[in-house]
């Protein structure tokens, strides 16, 4: 009975510690960590890959800031952290890469999709017509027997 209660207060008192999280460090200079943001939101995570590193709680990610926020203290413009991250890196980590010849793909490919679907709807759209217009067209006997089953005169009976 002892040790269950004394397994309780324990745990009680653990509960807290349970829900702390590492604690952000206190910005000694604002102008500097808005600097570090807005470099850190044009850089790709390299680990989540769907986020800038500013948005990112990732490790890799805590320590590119980290380093952005060096650099920008040694005096690097934002240009020279990104070309310093990308010469480290590659092309890959920037969030909105530039248009280069090995990037076209990347960037103008969804409307080359997108063109090329229309093309194909076209096609088809035409053939579907062609194929409408080279239809057999009923009989008067077999319009009148379709009138009659849409209609619901016809009780099944063939003629």
């Amino acid at each position: 009975m002892q040790n269950k209660l004394l397994f309780s207060l324990l745990l009680a008192l653990a509960l807290p510690l349970a829900h702390a999280g590492e604690a952000t460090p206190v910005a000694s200079d604002i102008a500097l960590e808005e600097r570090v943001m807005a470099v850190s939101a044009e850089l790709r995570c390299l680990v989540c890959q769907n986020q800038t590193i500013a948005d990112s709680h990732a490790e890799l990610a805590i320590d590119l800031r980290n380093q952005v926020r060096e650099k920008l203290r040694q005096g690097m413009s934002e240009q020279e952290i990104k070309d310093y991250m990308v010469a480290r890196y590659g092309d890959f980590v920037l969030y909105r890469p530039l248009i280069k010849r090995n990037t076209w793909l990347l960037w103008f490919g969804p409307f080359l999709l997108l063109i090329l679907a229309f093309g194909v709807l076209v096609v088809k759209l035409r053939q579907r017509r062609k194929a409408m217009q080279q239809a057999p067209a009923l009989s008067a006997d077999e319009h009148a027997r379709a009138e009659s089953l849409l209609s619901g005169t016809d009780k099944g009976v063939q003629p």
